[in-house]
């Protein structure tokens, strides 16, 4: 016989304890929600990376700059120790020659005592006694003071090439500074793009190449044709399109922004200095209005970006590590002013 019996009720603080769970249970399931963001989408992550890019060029610019200071440092280095050396050659033949000179009135009478005293002591502090030279044959005059001028000479160079030794050591850690910065970024960037599932990544590369791809037919309609040494550059650069784009490169297989113009003009026969800050001082500064092809154009207001004007409104440069060398248009970043080499 099957039971008819009513359920026992629960009483009142099993209810109360229920409710306060559930209550719980949906408060955690609240703050997770919360807690959990939504996951960027591709376009999203393609802006932060080109910032990210970007920030890393900044910093790329700054590095280059410093690298080129420590080379410059150390041929200065160079050139003043080998100066030093020499100095101190010519400094030893002086003393001989003075040496022989008192030898010689030694055998012929005696030695003068304030060349036996100058010949025994410190000759820095001994010839700053002017007194002393008085008391000594016109030759010998001669022989005391170029000594004394060759050994300022040498004081000063040691100390210039201690200065720049300082300064060297400086540079180094400001190289090391900036390529850990550019690492951190490079490395950001990187983090997000894999964030992103495989047909997001195919999607965005896709996109890019067929923005490249148009960009490219619309830069080859320009009506103005490049000439001279300006000409020369462009079509260099042109040769190296598709190429990577690697932070402090300088090619001829990779390139970073600066690095690509450089060598560009260097195989048109001229030398140009490696940064965006520099390379912005050198030749005519032109507005964009007058840009002709080969030119340099610098884009925004801290001019971190160069490229070589390609006509009709495009740029050909080294623009960052998802892109590499490529066309583009000058109005998608921030054109300041060319420069004509």
């Amino acid at each position: 016989m099957a039971s008819h019996r009513r359920p026992k009720q629960p009483n009142r603080a099993r209810v109360s304890f229920l409710t306060a769970a559930a209550a719980a249970a949906v408060a955690l399931s609240s703050q997770a929600a919360v807690a959990a963001p939504a996951k960027p989408g591709k376009d999203e992550v393609k802006a932060k990376v080109d910032a990210l890019y970007e920030e890393a060029e900044k910093a790329t610019e700054k590095f280059n700059g410093a690298k080129e200071q420590q080379e410059k440092l150390e041929k200065q280095i160079g050139q003043l120790q080998d100066q030093v050396a020499r100095g101190q050659g010519e400094l030893n033949e002086l003393r001989n020659t003075l040496g022989s000179m008192a030898s010689a009135q030694y055998r012929t009478g005696g030695i003068d005592p304030s060349l036996a005293l100058f010949l025994s002591s410190d000759p820095e502090d001994y010839l700053d006694q002017a007194a002393a030279l008085d008391q000594l044959s016109g030759q010998q005059v001669e022989a005391v003071q170029k000594i004394q001028a060759k050994q300022r000479t040498l004081a000063q160079q040691r100390q210039e090439a201690a200065g720049k030794l300082k300064d060297l050591d400086a540079t180094r850690k400001e190289l090391g500074d900036k390529k850990q910065t550019i690492q951190g970024k490079l490395a950001e960037a990187q983090k997000l793009l894999n964030t992103l599932t495989a047909q997001e990544r195919a999607q965005l590369k896709d996109e890019d190449t067929r923005a490249s791809r148009d960009d490219s037919a619309r830069a080859n309609l320009g009506s103005v044709k490049a000439s001279g040494r300006a000409g020369a550059a462009l079509a260099a650069a042109k040769t190296k399109l598709g190429s990577a784009y690697i932070s402090g490169h300088e090619g001829p297989n990779s390139f970073d922004c600066s690095g690509l113009t450089q060598w560009a003009y260097k195989q048109a026969g001229v030398g140009i200095t490696r940064t965006t800050w520099t390379q912005a001082k050198e030749g005519t500064r032109i507005p964009i209005s007058q840009l002709q092809p080969g030119d340099l154009v610098f884009f925004y207001s801290d001019l971190h970006h160069v490229g070589l004007y390609a006509g009709n409104g495009m740029t050909l440069h080294a623009s960052n590590p998802r892109g590499g060398v490529k066309y583009e248009k000058i109005s998608y970043m921030e054109p300041q002013f060319g420069v004509r080499i």
